[in-house]
Order: C-alpha cells, then sequence, then structure tokens
C-alpha cells in the first residue's frame, strides 16, 4: 500500500467513493447572451485517471521526481489536470504570476532552475524570445505545438493511457512545489512548499471552516481552487481574468452561482467589494471568504447584508509562506469596526488550531536563533511570528532572504523547528485575538515614534468623499515625514476631504503628527488580489511630486 504525504493522494479515494461528482467545472465559448457556456468539466472518475496517463507520459518524458517544472497554463481542466499529475509524479511544479514584471518575470524563472517547462503556445514564445527558463531541457505545449522542440500535452497524455495508477512515494519532507510570492512589497521570493505543508493547509482548511464533501465552490484565485478536489468539492472556475480580480464581471460571477448553485466562494477584498458594489443578493452562498488583504469595514457589512441570514464570511489571516494563521467570522469582524476606526488595527481573529503565534520586538536585522528572541506581551505592538503544520521553511536559491524571515528554534526535548516571521506588525488583545497592524517596511518611523499603516489609515477612511488612504513616509528612518494620501469617490470635492483629513489629523493626538495630505489618481496594487497598496510606489510618487 502507497502511503505516500501527498495532496493528489485522496483522488483515487474520491474517484471510488464518488465517481460521477463533477470535480472541475470550467467555461467554454460564451454563449447568446454574452454569459459563459460552462461545457467544459471532469468528474473525480476522469480527474483522478487522466492525471494518471499524464503522470506516467511526463515520467516517461523525463518529468518525473524531483524535476523543477514550471507551469505557465491558464485556468481549466488542462491546469488542474497537469498540477495533480505533477503531485502524483513527484516533480515540482513551479508557480510565477504571470502579471508580475516581464524582468522580475525571467528573474524568478532564472532563479527556479528549472528543468522543465509546460505552457500555452503564447508561454513558449516569450520562453524563446525572452529568455525564459534557458534551462529547461523537457518542453511540453498545452495546445498546438509550434516551431519549437518539444511534445504536446496531448501526445504526453496518449503516451501514458492504461498505466493505472500513479503515485509516487513522496515523503513529507520531500519538495513539491515552488510558489513565488507575488512582490507586492519586494522582489518575489519562491517559497518551498514540502508535502506536509499542503496536506497540512487541507486539514487546516477543513477544520477551521467545517468543510465537507459534496459542496459547490467558486475559487477566484486559481492555486486556491486545487485543494478543492482534496476536500471533495466541485470547483466551477470562473469566467474572469485572475490577475485582474477587482475587474471581474459580477454579472459573469453571478450567472455561475445561479446556475450552479455555487454554495462557496473565495475571492479577494477586491473582487468581494465588486461584488458588494453591484448589490445582487448571494442567497446560494453558506460560506464566503475572503484574503489577500485586510476587507475594509464597509465592505465586510454590505457583504454580510447580501448574504443569507445563516452563512458565515470569513476574512482568513496568512500568506503564501503560512496559510491559514488565524480567522474571524464577519460578524465578529464587524463588532470590532469601531476598535479599528479608532485605531486599533484590524482585528484577524483567532489563531488555527495546531499554530503557534508569538508577537516579538520589531527589528529589521535577521535572527538566527529563538534564544535570543525578545517575546512581547499582550497589548504590545510588536512583529507577528508563526510556526504550525504549514509554516514553510526556505525560499529556493535566496539564503539571505530566508535568513531575514527564518528563526531557528530549539525546543526542550532536544528538537528543532522554524519559525516564520510574517513581516507584519500587530498585537494580541485580553481575548486572545491577533491584530493586524500593517507591514513591517511599510511602517512610518518619524521622531516622535513609530506610525503603522492599519492602525492610520481606517480612521481617515471614515472620512465622507474618501474612497481609501495610504500612509507613507519620506525621509530617513527615524526622522521620517509622514504623508497620508487619498483617492476620492465619484462626485466628491478633493478639496473638501482634504480640510476634513486635516481637521481629524489635529483632533486625535495619534495622528498630530501627520500634516502632509496628496490627493492620489488610483493607488498602485498587488498584481494577485489587487488589493494590498504599494505603499513603496507611492513614498516614490511622494517623493517626486510633493511641494517644498
Amino acid at each position: 500500500m502507497n502511503n505516500a504525504c501527498n495532496i493528489a493522494a485522496r483522488l483515487p479515494e474520491l474517484a471510488r467513493e464518488r465517481p460521477d461528482q463533477i470535480a472541475i467545472r470550467c467555461p467554454g465559448k460564451p454563449g447568446a447572451n454574452g454569459m459563459s457556456a460552462y461545457d467544459v468539466t471532469l468528474d473525480y472518475r476522469s480527474l483522478d485517471a487522466r492525471s494518471d496517463a499524464i503522470a506516467a507520459g511526463l515520467s516517461a518524458y523525463g518529468i518525473g521526481r524531483g524535476v523543477r517544472t514550471v507551469v505557465m497554463v491558464r485556468p481549466g481542466p488542462e491546469f488542474f489536470l497537469l498540477m495533480f499529475a505533477l503531485f502524483k509524479s513527484g516533480a515540482v511544479p513551479v508557480l510565477v504570476d504571470p502579471g508580475i514584471d516581464k524582468r522580475a518575470l525571467r528573474q524568478c524563472l532564472d532563479e527556479a532552475q528549472a528543468q522543465a517547462f509546460i505552457g500555452i503556445p503564447l508561454a513558449h514564445l516569450a520562453r524563446r524570445l525572452l529568455g525564459w527558463a534557458r534551462s529547461a531541457k523537457q518542453l511540453v505545449t498545452v495546445g498546438r505545438r509550434w516551431g519549437w522542440g518539444g511534445t504536446t500535452l496531448a501526445q504526453i497524455e496518449a503516451a501514458g493511457a492504461g498505466a493505472g495508477s500513479q503515485l509516487a512515494a513522496t515523503a513529507p519532507d520531500d519538495v513539491a512545489a515552488i510558489l513565488f510570492t507575488s512582490g507586492s512589497t519586494g522582489v518575489p521570493k519562491g517559497v518551498v512548499y514540502r508535502h506536509r505543508h499542503f496536506v497540512g493547509q487541507v486539514e487546516l482548511l477543513r477544520n477551521a471552516f467545517g468543510m465537507q464533501p459534496g459542496g459547490i465552490d467558486l475559487p477566484t484565485f486559481p492555486p486556491f481552487a486545487l485543494f478543492d478536489p482534496a476536500l471533495g468539492l466541485t470547483s466551477v472556475i470562473p469566467d474572469m481574468d485572475p490577475t485582474r480580480p477587482g475587474s471581474a464581471d459580477p454579472r459573469k460571477l453571478h450567472d455561475a452561482i445561479d446556475r450552479f448553485g455555487v454554495t462557496q466562494l473565495f475571492g479577494s477584498p477586491a473582487l468581494m467589494r465588486v461584488l458588494a458594489e453591484h448589490g445582487q443578493p448571494l442567497p446560494t452562498i453558506s460560506r464566503a471568504t475572503s484574503a489577500g488583504a485586510p476587507v475594509p469595514p464597509d465592505i465586510v457589512a454590505r457583504i454580510r447584508t447580501l448574504l443569507p441570514a445563516h452563512a458565515q464570511f470569513w476574512t482568513p489571516y496568512g500568506a503564501t509562506e503560512c496559510l491559514p494563521v488565524a480567522v474571524i467570522e464577519g460578524r465578529e469582524l464587524q463588532d470590532t469596526r469601531d476598535a479599528t476606526e479608532q485605531g486599533a488595527g484590524t482585528c484577524v481573529g483567532s489563531v488555527v488550531a495546531t499554530n503557534e503565534v508569538r508577537i516579538i520586538a520589531i527589528t529589521d536585522a535577521p535572527i538566527a536563533d529563538w534564544s535570543g528572541v525578545h517575546e512581547l506581551p499582550a497589548g504590545e505592538v510588536g512583529e507577528i511570528t508563526v510556526v504550525g503544520p504549514t509554516t514553510t521553511d526556505s525560499y529556493f536559491n535566496r539564503p539571505q532572504a530566508t535568513a531575514a524571515a527564518k528563526i531557528r528554534e530549539v525546543l526542550p526535548d532536544g528538537s528543532e523547528r522554524i519559525v516564520h516571521r510574517m513581516g507584519d506588525v500587530g498585537w494580541f488583545d485580553a481575548q486572545g485575538r491577533l491584530w493586524f497592524c500593517g507591514r513591517k517596511t511599510q511602517r512610518v518611523e518619524t521622531v516622535n515614534g513609530p506610525l503603522y499603516t492599519e492602525q492610520v489609515e481606517p480612521v481617515f477612511n471614515t472620512v465622507a468623499g474618501v474612497r481609501r488612504t495610504a500612509l507613507v513616509g519620506v525621509g530617513a528612518q527615524g526622522r521620517q515625514r509622514p504623508v497620508l494620501c487619498y483617492e476620492v469617490l465619484p462626485g466628491a470635492s478633493a478639496k473638501d476631504v482634504e480640510v476634513q483629513l486635516r481637521a481629524l489629523a489635529v483632533a486625535r493626538p495619534a495622528l498630530a503628527g501627520i500634516g502632509h495630505f496628496m490627493q492620489h489618481p488610483g493607488f498602485p496594487v498587488d498584481i494577485r488580489h489587487n488589493a494590498k497598496i504599494g505603499r513603496e510606489k507611492l513614498a516614490v510618487w511622494v517623493a517626486k511630486n510633493q511641494k517644498p
């Protein structure tokens, strides 16, 4: 019996237990009404059998255990078949956000030192023209192969047909994938996922949210859809550009939700804003989840009104390096809204069981060993650290980044574990709830002490006419000048908004040092969730455009 530690190990079981249940449903060609024709499906029997055939074909082609393989395929049946085939074969998929800067993308692919490249024809064209992944020798095209070497996915699957069950005897510490961060606060880094991390995530998600087989999910961030088959869910892949969730068409989302009776929904805060502003009820949704950045209180309140009374709206806290860390349900989040708008930060809730979160004194220096750490008590703001079953232990080919983000801890019994520094600041309240105060690198160090973005911006976001605000610092750390950038809502007077912002700053002692305000036409945001504000870019803009 194969006791592999592998996220794909559940597939054969589900193929036996519920062979005819749809595992993946993807949009086909648009219908006459402009809506998607969801006519491309994979049931659990087909997903398991076809991913077996592809795994066998890939292994015969030289893409087997331990082979780092770039995957640049659009969300669709091929993406999911490929990912589970790679997991089954023990290969190591490498995923990079396609929307990042092309120079950064090339750097990511160079760092990954991929031995294989699987992509659509356009990805292969870019590989040749832009010099991506030159180390890759095994080439597979998903679709029609143009004038380069390699083979096609169809040929790979045909070569492996009838091979039977494929599941490499992967061990918990074997590398399962390299997932690059979005790079929203720096250069993207390749997070090394081991098989135990994926298996741990499935268990934490199941336990934290009570997910049961048979549910129907609309995951608007494709990598999250990979968890659905392991949980026995049906994934309805939305008809949208996954790199632009803030520009999704709400009519198409509602069409899929209504047509297939979607029961749970995942989306970034930007996508939740799209649904909130559209204002159409979501009567079939029993569980909505939003992550990637803090969800604005007004969006939480508006989504709650669109959901049935019994539905849950979860906003988990975590990162590519460790997810989920803590969770909070929308009702509790609404109860903390007043505190957030008074400058407490954003409550991200209770720590997910088996994780251990500790707050330490803020420092930008690496910490090699936990024995030298100064742990802070409840009520004090510091850097958030976490250790648990999904805590990753390194970045691929980035020893300096690994040293900056990981702490070695020796336990009393002599065993060791790796603690991850989230790069976020926060604090614990008396009830044991975690509060997020912003990114450590985005804190503003003034002569009067630090200012944290999530303790400042929600206060100013209450001003009428403000869409959102962003705090940045200009100058040398320790003597930074705080500047509040702001966007105005359509029809609002920027002049009147600034008058109110200044009055609010004067009225609050904690904000009195903020005396510079600048209107911005539209904040830069991350390419993954369209929700994290690019404050580093804003700081450059301020320095260039602020009057002396």
